[in-house]
């Protein structure tokens, strides 16, 4: 059997008619930036996230940098930010000249650990951006209380984690901004890339939304230095059509989840583990072994296509040579990055893959 790592024809077949028809209405009325689609969706995803606002942006990194533009975040300020997550999160702090501070996780969640990061806190900080890695939500409320302790901001990074929720709470609604994106490969994907910045914060989010049109609050007059990040109508559209379907399509990724959960036994391998009060929507289903490239070739022999988040820690990737770490500097994130393994997880997977996929992971030897 082949199982692929991800595959978008199950949820592509259901919605067709959705898709085509959202192509079909934005072709027809002949506007692609800034109209009634971007707009419509932006009330949809604000209500969605239980936020007041929501600015569409070009991508998830954009969806972060311009908030930590807006929040007049930039040099000579620190960030703190986990020292586990994709390069995009560090990327954004990077692009507004801040400096970054990385603070390892909770290797049972791969999440920022809280109990780590009032020790990285300077009277430079200015900013803590938790990750909610692989679609779980970090543990918010120490982090809260650890940001308003220090008057800090909370910008949230939901890449991964659309419709996750902690104590009953949507993710994307307990910092002072956040950003999502809607990479194809999301649980809540656009047909390329787009992303969205959400806030309760109504200055904030005009803010955002002005940086992101060449610093542009009407035509022709610009009151920032801003950059070209919107959200466009044939994106907007896609996004629509897909979103009332998310909270469904979440809930068969954790009946996914439970299966594999409940079904792997391989006492070699170490399974995601999820807090109480927490409710992932499982972008990614991250498992550990120490003989991580033995398994991963058992499986791609078998037919499992598998890939790794992520195998370079941020500190030390080529492009943060001038940080001047080490290995060694962070070892959670190292230990992380060496024997994380994810396995198939994705909307339409068939009862009878994920059993061949838990059976091939136990009979690893």
């Amino acid at each position: 059997m082949k199982v692929p790592f991800v595959s978008f024809l199950p949820m592509e077949r259901e919605l067709n008619k959705e898709l085509r028809d959202a192509f079909d209405r934005v072709f027809t009325r002949s506007w692609y930036i800034e109209g009634a689609e971007d707009e419509a969706f932006e009330k949809a995803f604000a209500e969605y996230c239980t936020t007041n606002y929501c600015v569409g942006v070009g991508n998830g990194l954009d969806a972060l940098m311009l908030a930590l533009k807006a929040l007049n975040v930039g040099e000579g300020d620190e960030v703190i930010v986990p020292s586990n997550t994709y390069i995009a999160t560090a990327l954004a702090v990077t692009y507004v000249g801040a400096s970054l501070v990385f603070v390892e996780p909770d290797i049972r969640t791969f999440n920022i650990d809280p109990a780590k990061i009032e020790a990285a806190i300077t009277d430079k900080t200015k900013a803590i951006m938790p990750v909610h890695l692989y679609g779980q939500a970090c543990d918010m409320d120490p982090i809260m209380e650890i940001a308003k302790k220090y008057n800090l901001y909370v910008i949230e990074d939901c890449a991964q984690a659309h419709g996750a929720t902690y104590k009953g709470k949507k993710v994307g609604s307990f910092g002072d901004a956040s950003g999502f994106s809607f990479y194809p490969g999301k649980n809540l994907g656009a047909l390329g890339d787009a992303g969205a910045t959400v806030t309760n914060n109504k200055e904030l989010a005009e803010k955002v939304r002005a940086l992101g049109n060449y610093g542009s609050d009407y035509k022709y007059h610009h009151i920032h230095q801003g950059n070209n990040s919107r959200l466009d109508e044939m994106q907007a559209a896609f996004l629509a059509a897909k979103l009332p379907h998310l909270e469904r399509m979440n809930v068969e990724r954790r009946r996914i989840a439970q299966k594999y959960l409940d079904g792997i036994k391989n006492p070699e391998v170490i399974l995601p583990f999820v807090p109480e009060d927490i409710v992932p929507v499982w972008h990614i289903f991250g498992i550990r072994c120490k003989r991580r490239a033995e398994l991963e070739k058992f499986l791609n022999d078998k037919g499992i296509v598998t890939n790794k988040h992520y195998p370079i820690p941020m500190h030390l990737q080529d492009c943060y040579k001038d940080l001047g770490y080490k290995e060694g500097d962070f070892p959670i994130a190292e230990v992380i990055s060496a024997t994380e393994l994810s396995i198939p997880m994705y909307y339409g997977m068939t009862d009878e893959e994920i059993q061949y996929v838990i059976d091939a992971i136990n009979e690893f030897r």
